[in-house]
C-alpha cells in the first residue's frame, strides 16, 4: 500500500504550527513515495535520534535488541490482513480521497489551509492513540484544538478567507501534535491508523453511493405534488364537460400522410405540454404539424382538458387511452403475458427486498413504473396504431424542442427504419453494455462493438417498418427474454436489437442528450441542438433537477395559468 509522507529535515510545518506559502519551497523540503513494509517503515518514520543510535550500533557491530516484547506472530497477520484488505479498495476512490494528496485539495486551496487540515488529520490519529493508552488530558486537549481549527477553517478554501486567529491556533495546534508526537509516536500503530482510516473512508463512501443511488431511484419515480394537482383538477373538469365540448378540431389532418405526425406517449400532463409547445413555437408551419398523444386511464381526462384550454395554434392534436387498444393484450403482446406470470410478479414487486437504503438501491430501478407500463412499449407497435401513416417522428416527454424538425422527413433513411443519433463514444453505449454477451443467443447475433444509439428523437419510416416486420422481431427477443438472461430492464436493450442494421444514424446537433445526468454538457451543444433531452433521473419538473438545465424546459411554462399557479408549482 503507497503512502505519501511529508519529510522536512529541520521544519516540520505540521507540528510547529508555521504558517508557510507553500510547502514545495521550504527549505530542504523532500517529498517521499515509498512503502510502509516490516523492514524499512522503523527507519522510515522513527526520530532522528532513534536513527542515530541504530547507526551508531551498525559501526561498533552491536545490535540492541527492543526491550519491549511483542507478539510478532499476531503482528504480522494483522499487517497481512490489512494489506490483503487494501486491495479490495476501489484505486479510484482513493485516488480521489486519500489524506496525503493534494489532488485532493481544492484547487484554489492555499498552503496555510492545507496545513491546517493536514494538521487535523494528525490530530484525529492522535487523539485515537491518546484514547487507547489513557492518556485523558492530552485526548481532551486535541479534541480541543480539533475543535478550534475547524471553526477558523469554516468553508476556506484560500488564506485570505482565514480569521486572523488562524495563525495562533495553528501554532497551538503545532504544540500540541510536537507534543503527541513525543508521548505516541509509533510507526505500526500510525500505520495500522492510517489503514483503517482509509478502508473506513471506503466503505463510507460505498455506502454513500448506494445511498444517494436509492434516493435518487426514489426520487426519479415519484410524482411531484403539483403535477398530481394539476392532473386531478383537470380530470375533475373534464368530467363535467358535455360531450360535444370534449371534442378536438381538425379531425380530418390525423391520417392525412402529407402532414408532419408525432407520437407522444406520457402520462405526465406537464411534461406533455412542454413537447408540444416547444415544437410548435419553433415551427416554421405549425397547421402542418400533427400530435397523437397516448396516456392511461388515469390521465387521459386531464390530458384532453389541458389541450382543450391550451389548443396548440394552428396544429392538430389527439388525446387516446392506451387501454382503448383492445388488440394489445397478453394474447399478442409477450410483455402484457409475461406481466401475468407470478414470477415477474415476484420480481418487479417483491423480489430482494431489502431493510436499508443502501442494499435497496440496486433493486429499485427494477421496480420503476415505467418498466411495466405499456406506455413504455407502445413504440414498438407504431403501424398498428397508426396505420394510415408513411412516416412518424417519436419523441419521448422528457425533451425540449428548440428547432423546426420538418427536415426529418427529407432525410433519406437508406432503406432503414429508424433515423436516430448515435450515443457510442470510444468504449461506451456500445452493444456490449447492454446485453448479455455470455449468452449465446446474443454472442451469435450480435457485435459487442456495434454502436447504440438513443430513444427520445426517432424518426419511422413505418413503410419499411410493416415490410420488415419490425413488431414480430421484436416479439422474438421479448419471448426469448423471459428469463431476464438476455437483458435486465428497459426498452432501449430490445429497441437495439430489434433495429439492428436498422437504423440511420442522424447528425448529432439534431438530438443532444444528458441533461438528466450528465452536469458537463456544454450549453454551446445544447443551444445548437434541435431537441435536448433530460434523458436521466434528474428530471427537470423534479427537484433534484440540475439547475442550470432546468431554464431550457421552463421557459415554456406559463406559470400564470389559473391551473398551474392553483396547484403552486413554480419555476
Amino acid at each position: 500500500m503507497q503512502v505519501l509522507l511529508l519529510c522536512a529535515a529541520r521544519v516540520d510545518p505540521i507540528y510547529s504550527g508555521k504558517l508557510v506559502p507553500d510547502w514545495s519551497r521550504e527549505p530542504k523540503f523532500k517529498l517521499q513515495n515509498f512503502s510502509l513494509n516490516r523492514d524499512d517503515s522503523l527507519q522510515l518514520l522513527s526520530r532522528p535520534r532513534d536513527v542515530t543510535r541504530r547507526k551508531l550500533g551498525e559501526r561498533t557491530g552491536v545490535i540492541k535488541m527492543e526491550t519491549v516484547q511483542q507478539d510478532d506472530e499476531a503482528l504480522v497477520k494483522l499487517e497481512n490482513a490489512g494489506f490483503e484488505r487494501s486491495k479490495a479498495v476501489d484505486s479510484a476512490v482513493l485516488g480521489k480521497y486519500s489524506l496525503w494528496r493534494r489532488e485532493n485539495e481544492n484547487e484554489k486551496a492555499d498552503a496555510n489551509v492545507r496545513l491546517m487540515r493536514d494538521q487535523m488529520i494528525m490530530a484525529r490519529i492522535y487523539s485515537v492513540l491518546a484514547k487507547s493508552r489513557d492518556k485523558l488530558d492530552l485526548y481532551r486537549e486535541l479534541l480541543a484544538r480539533i475543535k478550534e481549527s475547524q471553526r477558523s477553517l469554516g468553508e476556506a478554501t484560500a488564506d485570505s478567507d482565514l480569521p486572523k486567529s488562524a495563525s495562533e491556533r495553528a501554532k497551538a495546534m503545532g504544540q500540541v501534535l510536537s507534543k503527541a508526537r513525543d508521548q505516541l509516536y509509533d510507526c505500526k500503530e500510525i500505520t495500522h491508523r492510517l489503514r483503517s482510516m482509509l478502508q473506513s473512508a471506503d466503505e463510507q463512501v460505498r455506502s454513500l453511493k448506494k445511498q444517494s443511488t436509492f434516493l435518487s431511484q426514489l426520487a426519479a419515480k415519484t410524482i411531484p405534488n403539483g403535477i398530481h394537482c394539476l392532473s386531478m383538477r383537470l380530470t375533475i373538469d373534464y368530467y363535467l364537460l358535455s360531450p360535444e365540448k370534449r371534442k378536438f378540431p381538425n379531425s380530418e389532418n390525423l391520417e392525412d400522410p402529407d402532414l408532419y405526425h408525432y407520437a407522444l406517449f406520457s402520462d405526465n400532463v406537464l411534461a406533455a405540454s412542454v413537447v408540444v409547445n416547444s415544437t410548435i413555437v419553433n415551427a416554421k408551419e405549425p397547421e402542418k404539424h400533427v400530435f397523437h398523444l397516448v396516456t392511461d386511464k388515469l390521465n387521459f381526462g386531464a390530458m384532453n382538458m389541458w389541450f382543450l384550454l391550451n389548443p396548440p395554434g394552428d396544429a392538430t392534436i389527439h388525446v387516446e387511452n392506451v387501454d382503448d387498444f383492445k388488440w394489445l393484450n397478453s394474447s399478442y403482446c409477450p410483455v402484457l403475458k409475461q406481466l401475468e406470470s407470478a414470477a415477474m410478479k415476484e420480481y418487479y414487486f417483491k423480489a430482494d427486498r431489502q431493510k436499508t437504503l443502501s442494499a435497496g438501491s440496486s433493486n429499485l430501478k427494477y421496480r420503476n413504473p415505467k418498466y411495466l407500463s405499456m406506455l413504455n412499449h407502445l413504440r414498438f407497435y407504431l403501424p398498428q396504431v397508426y396505420p394510415k401513416l408513411n412516416k412518424i417522428l417519436f419523441l419521448d416527454d422528457d425533451i425540449v424542442v428548440q428547432k423546426d424538425l420538418t427536415g426529418l422527413w427529407e432525410v433519406d433513411l437508406n432503406g432503414n427504419v429508424n433515423g436516430a443519433v448515435e450515443t457510442c463514444g470510444e468504449s461506451f453505449h456500445r452493444f456490449d453494455k447492454y446485453l448479455n454477451f455470455s449468452n449465446p443467443n446474443i454472442s451469435q447475433n450480435f457485435d459487442p462493438n456495434a454502436c447504440g444509439w438513443a430513444y427520445g428523437m426517432n424518426i419511422f419510416d413505418l413503410e419499411e417498418w410493416k415490410k420488415k416486420d419490425i413488431t414480430g422481431i421484436y416479439h422474438k427477443w421479448q419471448n426469448m427474454n423471459e428469463n431476464r438472461l438476455l437483458w435486465k430492464l428497459g426498452t432501449l436493450p430490445p429497441g437495439l436489437m430489434t433495429f439492428y442494421k436498422l437504423t440511420h444514424p442522424l447528425d448529432k446537433s439534431w438530438h443532444v442528450l444528458g441533461l438528466g445526468y450528465n452536469p458537463t454538457v456544454e450549453h454551446a451543444e445544447i443551444d445548437t441542438a434541435a431537441v435536448i433531452h433530460y434523458n436521466g433521473n434528474m428530471k427537470p419538473w423534479l427537484e433534484i433537477a440540475m439547475t442550470k438545465y432546468r431554464p431550457y424546459w421552463t421557459q415554456y411554462i406559463n406559470y400564470e395559468h389559473s391551473y398551474v399557479r392553483g396547484c403552486k408549482i413554480s419555476q
